[in-house]
């Protein structure tokens, strides 16, 4: 698949998970947890059947790692919800492309080109459009705000960790221990915040299926190989659209409409978007 079509394919599967957590009745950790779960309950029949999973020890333990980072993330981000409003929580959350932008430069001396952080600037101008300017004016700072922040340099390092592993070893095998270490780490978060994990209703049960298959399998299958053959930097700023098109189907699956605010944010945040992939190659810092 054309790696840019499989990214796309990715960001529209994860972005139906802020939907599903609404309709699902329980806890935003719960949530995710099950969301990993059922993901790596269906991928491991599939997995057993090729016998795919012998890699080098390094490798599984840098997928292990990872799995780790993206659990940690999806956690920090859901308790920020708990403490800051959801607008400027996303907002904050999605500052990944920077930092994917600044350690790739700082530890790999990558530089990410002048479009990149012409289209970041123009990207996140267009996230502060849609999230509100007030709400940010109003801004107190808070352990909230920390949280978020501290969930968008986790994503980037789950980005740039994916990166590297993925140029030695295939995607599935990739899914199958990163998200058995997730798992692990988010069932022991459920036990620490005294999370339970059963008698949900029917609805809840099948929310919880369709993000295990949807957002988390599907869709991080096919963003993870779009990161094999993308850079990261793209990636990580591409996947600032999964805010617009979770509006979208809140519009269309919740029935919550759109401010005018927030459909000018959206345009802008995708034409930012759309200016980093002007040219196939990277182009240099001017």
């Amino acid at each position: 698949m054309n790696p840019k079509l499989s990214l796309a394919i990715g960001i529209i599967c994860i972005s139906f998970s802020p939907i599903l957590v609404k309709l699902a009745d329980a806890s935003p950790i719960v949530c995710a947890f099950y969301r990993i779960f059922f993901a790596w309950i269906f991928l491991l029949p599939y997995c057993l059947y090729k016998k795919n999973l012998k890699m080098e020890r390094k490798n599984i333990i840098l997928a292990l790692i990872g799995g780790v980072v993206f659990a940690s993330d999806i956690a920090v981000w859901n308790l920020s919800l708990k403490l800051i409003s959801a607008t400027v929580s996303t907002l904050l959350a999605n500052l990944a492309p920077v930092w994917v932008g600044l350690l790739s430069y700082l530890l790999f001396k990558k530089k990410s080109g002048s479009l990149f952080w012409i289209g970041t600037a123009i990207a996140i101008a267009g996230m502060v459009v849609l999230v509100g300017i007030s709400n940010l004016l109003h801004l107190q700072f808070n352990i909230g705000i920390v949280l978020a922040v501290a969930a968008s340099l986790l994503y980037s390092i789950y980005i740039l960790i994916t990166k590297d592993i993925l140029k030695r070893i295939s995607t599935i095998p990739f899914m199958f221990y990163n998200m058995l270490a997730a798992c692990v780490f988010l069932l022991m978060l459920c036990g620490i915040f005294g999370n339970g994990l059963l008698h949900f209703n029917i609805k809840t049960w099948g929310c919880f299926a369709v993000m295990g298959i949807i957002c988390q399998l599907m869709g991080w299958i096919t963003i993870n190989y779009a990161i094999s053959h993308l850079e990261s930097t793209k990636v990580a700023l591409t996947l600032l659209s999964q805010t617009v098109i979770a509006g979208l189907l809140a519009v269309l699956i919740l029935n919550e409409s759109l401010e005018l605010k927030e459909i000018i944010g959206s345009v802008i945040v995708l034409a930012g978007i759309a200016l980093t992939f002007l040219k196939p190659r990277e182009i240099k810092v001017l």
